[in-house]
This record gives C-alpha cells, structure tokens and sequence, in this order.
C-alpha cells in the first residue's frame, strides 16, 4: 500500500511541477491558433483550423471580419460576424464584370445575382486592380456573400483574422 501511494505522491508532485512548463507553450500556440464551426451553407465543412500567421495565397481559406452593413446584419444578425472564404484574387489581380459574369486576370471565377435569398438587391462588388494587403474572395456556393459584392469588397489585412484549413 505504501508503494502505491507514494508511487501516486510522485506523479501528483511532477505533475505539479511540469504543468507551470507546458503551460507557457500551450498559451502561446492557443494565441495564435484557433477551432471554427461553420454555420453557413458557403463552405462545405463544418470545422475549421486557424492559424493567425499563415501566409496568404491563392486558394487560400482566410477568416475575416466582414464591413458592417444592413445587408450583413439583416442576413446574419447583429454583433461581430466572421466570415471564412477562399482567395480568389491577389494583390495586383484583376478584376472585371462583364454582364452577370466577375473575371480574374481574364478567368471567369463567379456569377452575380441581383437579390439575396430574401430578396435584397446586391451592388456589385469592385472592379479594378486589386490593392496591396487586400484579396478578392470567394466560394463556390452560388449564393455566397462575398466579394463579388459590394458590401463585402475587397478583403485587407485589417479585416483577416487569419488562414484555416478544413479539419472535418
């Protein structure tokens, strides 16, 4: 019996010891990383893993906190929002509407709408070259807010919260 619990005081006290030393790493990576839950039909996972400090590329997944907006309010609340979408565009691209049709450097990458789902006429999102520190997004989901109109827009550094990756 006394091998046992001082077997068990052993453990108890290096645990004790050792957690103010994993702590420290722990805190760091939680600062920097986080989990996600989708909750809309833009993106075809519900979980997500962020990283901070990824860098950016095309096809990238970065989670940003949209302009706020009517239209973001009446469609998704009030409150902060974040959104998660894939970079379509990168700074120096160029983007072009022609009919209901968004080009990329002269690739069709999205159609417009004119309406949301609850009928709210949309404004098209920019033209032009795309700015340094900014990203043009997007989904595949047809109905997707993001910058193909203007109430999201160009996507800035500002605004980026991070880069995810799809977990499950």
């Amino acid at each position: 019996m006394s091998l046992t619990r001082s077997i068990l005081r052993t453990l108890l006290l290096s645990g004790l010891v050792l957690l103010p030393l994993a702590w420290a790493p722990l805190d760091a990576f939680s600062k920097d990383h986080a989990f996600l839950i989708n909750a809309s039909p833009s993106l075809p996972n519900w979980a997500f893993w962020l990283d901070k400090h990824a860098p950016i590329k095309r096809g990238s997944l970065i989670f940003f906190e949209p302009p706020q907006s009517e239209l973001v309010e009446r469609h998704f609340g009030k409150g902060p929002q974040m959104f998660g979408k894939r970079v379509l565009g990168m700074p120096g691209d160029v983007v072009r509407h022609e009919g209901d049709a968004v080009f990329i450097n002269g690739k069709q990458v999205a159609s417009l709408l004119e309406v949301t789902r609850l009928g709210v006429p949309l404004a098209r999102g920019p033209e032009g070259a795309i700015p340094e520190g900014c990203y043009y997004t997007g989904t595949s989901h047809p109905r997707g807010l993001d910058s193909r109109y203007g109430a999201i827009g160009f996507v800035c550094r500002g605004q980026i919260l991070g880069s995810g990756r799809a977990i499950l």
